[in-house]
């Protein structure tokens, strides 16, 4: 009989225990749900605000309102008024869809008066020549943030090499494509030249960067890889034909 009573607690205890737990899931599911259904209105591009653009010419043009976001996707940063973004332009391109926050607008940059270039206090302009492959398939625009790799071989041993050369640079012009022959050479010795499309990409760099990219686009060839806000890329050893394969 005592264990007859024992096993009846401990079935009372178990249905008590899942009655909570269902509750709890009930509860959470119901937060869940109002998370993804319950709305607040912040300001939203509702066209392409170029890099360079005016928060005041952007609002004038029709390119922001207020629109519904779901709760649970809210950014923290994201502006229901222009108050906090007056005088400022869009630092890069913003698309329709995209809510308006903080980290996309700043001051303006110092504009060359004989180019036009946007250059950021501090850095200067430099221009290097690059192919379709190179340029990411011509997808690198003004205002696109790029990696920039170089193709190159060791001066001591003569081992060819890859490796990130400066990790996160911007790009503020793009001239002009222009055919130019190229000359390569195979594993026999047989060359061949072809003309290959070059672009001129011009870039905002410190002076640091700057000598490091004039010297090396003299010592091999250079690469741009596209990034996001969320692309991770940094400086390591770089691949060579000893670790190409792990």
């Amino acid at each position: 009989m005592d264990r007859r009573r024992i096993l009846l607690i401990a079935a009372a205890m178990v249905a008590a225990l899942g009655a909570v737990l269902v509750f709890v899931y009930v509860r959470g599911a119901d937060n869940r749900a109002a998370g993804q259904f319950e709305t607040v209105d912040v300001l939203r591009a509702t066209q392409i605000i170029t890099r360079g653009e005016t928060i005041e010419d952007a609002l004038a043009n029709g390119k922001v309102a207020l629109q519904a976001v779901a709760s649970d996707q809210l950014l923290p940063s994201a502006q229901t008024t222009t108050a906090a973004l007056t005088g400022t332009v869009a630092l890069v391109p913003i698309y329709p869809g995209e809510q308006i926050i903080t980290e996309k607008f700043g001051a303006p940059a110092a504009a060359s008066s004989e180019t036009g270039l946007q250059i950021p206090d501090g850095q200067l302009a430099i221009s290097v020549n690059l192919t379709d492959t190179a340029r990411v398939a011509g997808f690198v625009n003004p205002g696109s943030v790029v990696a920039i790799f170089l193709n190159g071989s060791d001066g001591t041993t003569g081992q060819q090499f890859t490796r990130v050369l400066l990790p996160r640079v911007t790009v503020i012009g793009v001239g002009s494509t222009t055919p130019i022959p190229t000359t390569t050479t195979d594993a026999a010795g047989q060359s061949t030249t072809e003309q290959l499309p070059r672009t001129l990409m011009t870039l905002a760099l410190d002076q640091a960067q700057a000598q490091r990219v004039l010297f090396a686009q003299g010592s091999g060839e250079l690469a741009f890889a596209l990034l996001t806000d969320k692309s991770a890329v940094k400086p390591d050893a770089g691949i060579t034909a000893a670790n190409l394969f792990g």
